[in-house]
């Protein structure tokens, strides 16, 4: 009953009211075949302490000391502490969107904050905070150029996270939106003379990743003037947004759809993440979700509104520029204190932090026998791309039981790399567990007898 709002005295008077006898009565409508007579195979109830007990004893099984070479898309960075001292606080966790601009100035600030500081970071002009994550957000950018150059087919590199892909071909499908896939060189960026061949007078955009999914870094001001000259958008996902502490932000691009998780949100079982568009000023009118604006009151006094929303909820569905009806305030909120305490400075250190430690990384692991660096020659950030000397399953099933979690075996969505796996490190990642595992790797190479690619 502790957890009941209705005592046994309310619930006889609720059916008192409305004439039956007992719950049961509610129920003879159901054939007696069809209904449960006996009370429910589940274990018996817990006491409090007993709860707790059992969560320690689950706690127990899981798997800690792990050093971690994933990334592809969810990427692991320090969360200064003050991070969750802010947001938990309960005018932030219990917000909802806020309509009511009178008693939401905090959330409508911060968000303002927020955009402001992508602005800043991607060299775009406007940014929104609503997008689910960054592969919703590229789909949306993708409809975005669609409905303003009111061409129907897109355009876009096989180098862009796999999964980021078949989110824009699951929306672009039930649009019956025609997609072309470009490919990639030797050096892991966009193809550009078959992408010079793919664009034509019907491509509404091209979608590009830079960092790509190899960690490679794309010649964005190259593939903007392609584009342009041939009158269609350019869009350019970033999945890795501490990147741009130290590349150079793609404001050549018409159109930057960003993943901010590495801002401070936590890389938690997919989510809730932090998506982000960002545009030019031009294309207003035709961007999802929601918008902050600062104003001034009739006192004078500086303010903070719902300048654009054009959700569905807001307005009429054929009017809508997206079915985004999610509040992402406060993984937003997580990223601006995340930026606020870093700083300009502070996040171009820690940019040149992760490069220093996956160059390092890359070196090591590269002198493994029968290993091959891929795409090599090329600028990268902290990701890079390591043909193995053995199936990737086998050499991270043996990784694994020296607690190192190896590379993300690339052969699902690129078969033709064989046994290639992409590597990350970050700040988090030390020395000594970047030497663990080239050492382990080596171990592991010679005890599968692979050959050399020499």
């Amino acid at each position: 009953m502790r957890y009941l709002p209705k005592s046994p005295a309310d619930r006889e008077a609720m059916l008192a009211e409305i004439g039956v006898s007992s719950i049961n009565d509610l129920f003879v409508t159901i054939p007696a075949e069809y209904r449960l007579a006996r009370d429910l195979d589940i274990p018996r109830q817990m006491a409090e302490s007993e709860i707790i007990d059992h969560f320690k004893q689950a706690a127990a099984h899981n798997a800690l000391g792990y050093a971690s070479f994933l990334g592809a898309g969810a990427y692991r960075h320090y969360r200064p502490v003050i991070i969750d001292s802010l947001v938990q606080r309960g005018e932030f966790l219990t917000s909802y969107t806020p309509y009511q601009a009178e008693i939401s100035q905090g959330t409508l600030q911060a968000m303002f904050e927020f955009q402001t500081m992508i602005c800043e970071l991607t060299g775009m002009e406007i940014a929104n905070a609503s997008m689910y994550d960054g592969s919703t957000g590229a789909a949306e950018a993708v409809m975005m150029a669609v409905r303003i150059t009111g061409r129907d087919h897109v355009v876009i590199a096989r180098s862009v996270h796999p999964e980021y892909r078949e989110v824009v071909q699951t929306y672009a499908q039930h649009q019956a939106l025609p997609t072309g896939y470009i490919d990639f060189t030797h050096n892991g960026r966009v193809d550009l003379a078959k992408l010079d061949a793919a664009i034509t007078k019907e491509t509404a955009c091209v979608l590009i990743q830079s960092p790509n999914f190899f960690g490679t870094v794309e010649d964005v001001q190259t593939i903007a003037d392609l584009v342009h000259r041939k009158g269609a958008l350019l869009i350019v996902s970033i999945a890795e947004a501490v990147s741009l502490g130290v590349v150079r932000p793609p404001a050549e691009a018409d159109i930057v759809s960003l993943e901010a998780q590495s801002f401070g949100v936590p890389v938690g079982f997919g989510g809730p993440y932090c998506g982000v568009i960002a545009c030019k000023e031009k294309f207003l009118r035709q961007m999802p979700g929601r918008l902050i604006g600062e104003t001034k009151d009739k006192n004078g006094k500086r303010g903070y509104v719902l300048t654009l929303s054009t959700r569905e909820q807001h307005i009429r569905r054929e009017k809508a520029t997206s079915n985004i009806c999610t509040n992402q305030a406060l993984v937003a909120l997580i990223a601006t204190i995340y930026l606020t305490v870093y700083g300009k400075q502070g996040l171009k250190e820690l940019a040149e932090h992760n490069l220093a430690k996956a160059h390092y990384a890359m070196e090591r692991l590269k002198q493994t026998t029968g290993a091959r660096l891929l795409f090599n020659g090329t600028p990268r950030f902290h990701e890079f791309v390591l043909e193995l000397p053995a199936d990737a399953g086998q050499v991270n099933a043996a990784l694994l039981e020296q607690k190192i979690i190896g590379g993300l075996p690339l052969k699902k969505w690129y078969p033709e790399l064989g046994n290639a796996t992409l590597w990350c490190a970050t700040e988090l990642t030390t020395r000594e567990q970047i030497d663990a595992a080239a050492a382990a790797l080596q171990h592991t190479a010679e005890k599968l007898s692979a050959p050399s690619f020499a």
